[in-house]
């Protein structure tokens, strides 16, 4: 997409909408699980710099945090998302638990190129994230899938991993018995033909092939379960842990499972890598990407990706939108930044009153 010198191109939630709907939910989800692939298999920290995301988290008015999280594409532009996390949105506000923007800037000028709605952006990543990741780990004769946690990521999670995998039941599990009434309805735009049933935790941790726990799991009441006996080839997609002291899954688990994180630097921080020694830590999804034949044999082991969210993702998505924003005319300019004509004068447009003022007298 190309980008003018003075203006930002505005992308709203609804424009996000538009696009999905001109171009199907699965054609999207398919495209972006293919430009995630490629962005992995090419990928070089010379050329891209990726600091791991900061932010602040508070308990007042309400238990939370903000969170930034950059990407600096070299010679190119700098993409930064602001994401919220405020897991009592949907109860008492009617707000996603999850809220955020993505952002893009030129680095010749500095100059904001581009703002868009990331809500639905992050679910739809994170979804082409774990199927990916899937592709990669598990067992490619997967067929039946767990999900821990039916908010709106799971959502995501069931229709990236059903581009690649023909499952023939999704067994379900949530503490709000509302969330889970209400997900077989939340995932009829999705036209799966597969048996969703509501199951025990204990149920789903031992059929599963493939299981996604994504929780609200509050910090220091973790682990979701523990000394529960899995298949062998199990594979888990954790993307419930995002902050210090808030994981899913029992540390015995972990430590006899090949653990593969999004983004080592960020997840031995506040993913379930944070509960590892660090020699038990695998090679991140990248390196797994670029060297596939070397980790196949994993797939026939327990493994964990452990998904705390990286900004490469997120410039994709981004990209990915822009371009289809670009092709159907979707989208609003504005000049958001203060452009004086005399780029050293800041008063130039008060300068220049006052000189027509001083002609009519």
């Amino acid at each position: 997409m190309r980008f003018s010198q003075n203006k930002t191109i505005i992308l709203s939630g609804q424009d996000v909408q538009k696009i999905v709907q001109h171009h199907g939910i699965d054609a999207v989800m398919e495209a972006l699980i293919s430009r995630m692939w490629k962005a992995f298999r090419k990928f070089d920290p010379l050329n891209t710099i990726i600091p791991k995301r900061s932010g602040f988290n508070y308990q007042n008015p309400e238990s939370g945090l903000i969170e930034w999280m950059p990407l600096h594409g070299k010679g190119e532009k700098v993409i930064i998302k602001v994401v919220g996390y405020h897991p009592n949105n949907p109860e008492k506000y009617n707000l996603p638990t999850i809220l955020s923007t993505l952002s893009a800037y030129d680095t010749a000028t500095g100059h904001l190129l581009g703002l868009m709605d990331g809500v639905l952006l992050t679910a739809l990543r994170t979804g082409a994230a774990s199927a990916i990741a899937s592709m990669l780990l598990a067992n490619p004769d997967s067929t039946t899938l767990g999900l821990i946690g039916c908010g709106a990521q799971s959502v995501t999670q069931l229709h990236g991993l059903s581009c690649k995998y023909d499952f023939d039941r999704v067994l379900i599990y949530d503490v709000d018995d509302v969330a889970l009434a209400s997900f077989e309805d939340r995932c009829a735009a999705l036209q799966l033909h597969v048996e969703i049933v509501p199951a025990s935790i204990e149920e789903i941790v031992a059929r599963a092939d493939i299981l996604c726990t994504a929780t609200s799991v509050e910090v220091g009441k973790g682990p979701l379960f523990s000394g529960l006996r899995t298949k062998p080839w199990l594979h888990i997609n954790a993307v419930g842990a995002d902050f210090p002291g808030k994981v899913e899954l029992p540390l015995n688990l972990l430590e006899n499972s090949f653990v593969c994180p999004d983004f080592r630097e960020q997840a031995i921080v506040e993913g379930e890598c944070q509960q590892l020694d660090h020699s038990k830590i695998g090679p991140d999804l990248v390196e797994v990407a670029q060297n596939k034949e070397a980790y196949a044999h994993v797939q026939n082991q327990c493994t964990v990706f452990d998904s705390t969210g990286w900004a490469l993702e997120d410039q994709v998505v981004m990209e990915l939108f822009l371009e289809y924003a670009s092709s159907l005319g979707l989208g609003q300019e504005i000049e958001i930044e203060f452009m004086p004509e005399d780029a050293k004068s800041p008063y130039h447009f008060i300068n220049a009153i006052s000189m027509v003022e001083r002609k009519d007298l």
